[in-house]
Formats: C-alpha cells, structure tokens, sequence
C-alpha cells in the first residue's frame, strides 16, 4: 500500500479540541440565559463571542484543519464534474418520463390480462 493509514483515537485526548470547542459555545449559550436581566446586543453578544471561540479552536486544530482540507479537495472535485447542457437534460428527462409511461401501460395490460386468465380459471368470469 502506498497510502499511510492512521489510526484515530476513537474518544480520547484526539478529540479534545472539539469537545473544548462544544464547552464555548454552550458557555456562549449559557451566558445567554445567565444574562436574562441585561441588554439584548449583550446577551446575543455572549452567543456570538462563544461560536466564535468555539470555532476558532476547532478550525486551528488537527481535526478541524483536516475538515477545512476536505471541504477544498470536494470543491476541486466538484469542478471536475461533467454537467449536461440543459438540452441533454430536456431529453434524457423526456426519455425517463416516456419509458414509464411505457412501463405503466405494459404492467397495466399485463395486469389486465393476468386478471383475465384468473377470472377464466376460477370460473368467476362472466
């Protein structure tokens, strides 16, 4: 194998900025509710300032640098995608549309005839 594997530590010291992450934000939360008596710029204020620092700690750790790495190769990959013209589009819709309206009919005379054969078998036909 040419790729390295790595291993990740399933609930130990490697996820400790993400948990410290998650604490700020709830202390921004909580700070929210502890400021019940004051301003409302003050109370939102303690939210912002706690998503903030919740999000500065996550994104400057490995964990958070590996997801900023992830979300920029997606978006290379998403450049590298074939797109159809909207007329290819219109026709494979209309394609997809027309096979199931065949596929309807044929189950419906298939069902009709079936039906058919069974009312003759058990004599319950008219």
């Amino acid at each position: 194998m040419n790729e390295q594997v790595r291993q990740q530590d399933a609930g130990g010291a490697g996820n400790a900025p993400l948990w410290i992450a998650v604490v700020l934000l709830l202390a921004g939360v909580v700070g929210y509710y502890l400021l019940g008596n004051s301003s409302g710029w003050l109370r939102w204020g303690s939210v912002a300032a706690g998503l903030v620092a919740g999000a500065l700690v996550f994104f400057l750790s490995p964990g958070g640098r590996d997801f900023g790495r992830f979300v920029v190769d997606a978006r290379n990959e998403l450049r590298k995608v074939f797109w159809p013209s909207k007329n290819e589009t219109w026709i494979t819709t209309a394609l997809v549309f027309g096979f199931a309206v065949l596929a309807g009919l044929f189950f419906w005379g298939l069902d009709s005839l079936l039906a058919l054969a069974t009312r003759m078998l058990t004599g319950q036909g008219g």
